[in-house]
């Protein structure tokens, strides 16, 4: 079940009115768990099984590791809660992928080795549960929280429909402690989650399918050299469908949670606005980034043991960040990539940091361009610098999505070779008005992250009249309800 499609709005409107007729909070709760577990099946039933695994294990590994003091045996508990959730995140996810790069590996070895093909369905949403649940446990293990003892409360912590296949990626502090006392949603935050819900499909289904999908598919589906306008209108094309996209889905999300009475943090800050690849990843599915920063890159020793493991340390976390979006070497690249676009960064910090003292490391950007002597000492001046910046990190993170959205290499190189003009033959295949459209809709998402990038839409909204919300609302309405394309998945449901 997607949030854009027909049943979904049936669906919705029956959570809605069993939620808000006199029930018991306990009632009520187990009508939202049940729920889940209709939208969650409504995939493929048998893997609501996982689910159930996944959340009997983590709650019983937790409720021991809240009892046993002795630090061998809370290890151990530990590793059964980790064997159980990557297992299952391994097997189903990475199988088939390790089981082909093992007969490539016999291959060169001279090894004639063909096994059964494996023949594994990838059950929707299972990294974002699984890094969920692993949240709880690794936070009861550190002893940042408390064991739940109550069995339904954490079920719907680990099932909670509206993020539960695609994120948020919810800590059990955000979530649970929401679920002790009876949360209803008032006229104020009803209406703002209802607001949010048709931004969101509006992104999804009016920018990212209706405007954008199928340039960015014609491009990266032609197995011939393209024109470099081709290549560079197919790549802005999927850099912004995969905002629209994906920030579409959060924001729904978000909003739907809302109008049940639960608050959901937000899951990205206007990141096509970012100055550097660390504000970028400040900004972009933020509920990842500060899981792998807390979880993986901290633990690893963080920028605690000196330049070279900081490094070291960034390229594991961020060549892991590229594995957990999907089994193939495309994704290990995407991550690399980012690893070092984010070390390097950080070597001209510290260089400049180095020869400027007075600087401070926080927006040390910022104050580079304050102080550069190039830049006159005028507000005006200081703002076209930084929106090169912005500019600058946003052209080398749509090159990074190539290597996310392509196939193979093979399609990756093709469209790289592409954009630089390095293949002589160059075969148009995109319209004027599809280049037009992607021109369009790239300075329209460029423009309004700049022009919100230290702001919230919640704050944009309190200062504008109810008249000119409405007007937009019923716009985005209107477009949802001529656009033809309302049922296609979000594209981080394959992850």
């Amino acid at each position: 079940m997607v949030f854009n499609s027909y049943t979904f709005i049936l669906f919705f409107g029956m959570v809605l009115l069993l939620h808000y007729l006199p029930f018991s909070w306990k009632t009520k709760k187990i009508n939202l768990l049940l729920a889940s577990y209709l939208f969650y099946a409504a995939w493929n039933p048998p893997f609501v099984i996982l689910l159930w695994l996944s959340t009997l294990v983590d709650y019983s590994m937790a409720l021991l590791l809240g009892k046993q003091e002795n630090p061998g045996k809370r290890k151990a508990l530990l590793w059964v809660s980790l064997a159980v959730n990557l297992g299952m995140l391994g097997f189903f996810k990475y199988g088939s992928f390790l089981l082909d790069n093992f007969t490539g590996l016999m291959s060169v070895l001279g090894i004639n080795y063909h096994p059964a093909k494996m023949d594994i369905i990838l059950p929707v949403g299972i990294s974002f549960y699984t890094f969920q649940t692993l949240s709880y446990t690794l936070d009861v293990y550190r002893r940042h929280i408390r064991p739940e003892k109550s069995l339904l409360d954490f079920s719907l912590f680990v099932t909670f429909f509206p993020q539960l296949v695609a994120g948020p990626i919810v800590r059990p502090q955000e979530l649970m402690p929401q679920f002790k006392t009876p949360h209803q949603a008032d006229r104020q935050k009803f209406t703002w989650g209802l607001f949010l819900l048709t931004l969101g499909l509006f992104l999804k289904v009016g920018v990212a399918d209706g405007l954008l999908a199928d340039t960015a598919d014609t491009v990266f589906g032609v197995p011939f050299p393209l024109h470099p306008l081709d290549a560079w209108a197919g790549v802005f094309a999927f850099s912004a469908q995969i905002f629209c996209d994906f920030a579409g889905y959060s924001t729904a999300a978000i909003g739907v949670a809302l109008t049940l009475g639960f608050t959901m943090s937000d899951n990205f800050r206007y990141p096509y606005a970012a100055i550097g690849f660390s504000d970028f990843w400040r900004r972009w599915h933020i509920s990842l980034s500060t899981w792998l920063r807390d979880y993986l890159y901290i633990p690893l020793g963080g920028n605690r043991k000196g330049p070279v493991h900081t490094y070291v340390n960034l390229m594991i976390t961020m060549l892991l960040g590229g594995l957990w979006h999907g089994a193939n070497w495309t994704f290990v690249v995407w991550g690399a990539l980012h690893g070092l676009y984010l070390c390097i960064e950080k070597i001209i910090q510290e260089r400049l940091f180095k020869n400027n003292p007075q600087l401070t490391k926080p927006a040390l950007a910022n104050q580079v361009i304050q102080k550069a002597s190039v830049i006159p000492d005028i507000p005006i001046s200081r703002n076209i610098a930084r929106f090169g910046l912005a500019l600058i990190t946003f052209m080398v993170v749509s090159i990074t999505w190539v290597f996310f959205r392509a196939a193979d290499f093979g399609t990756a190189m093709r469209i790289l070779l592409a954009m630089f003009g390095v293949i002589p033959v160059q075969i148009p295949v995109l319209t004027t008005v599809a280049i037009l459209k992607v021109a369009v809709v790239t300075v329209a998402l460029l423009g309004s992250h700049w022009f919100m990038r230290d702001s919230a839409l919640s704050k944009l909204a309190g200062k504008l009249p109810w008249w000119a919300i409405s007007l937009v609302w019923a716009g985005m309405l209107i477009l949802l309800l001529l656009t033809q394309k309302s049922s296609g998945s979000f594209i981080y449901f394959q992850f």
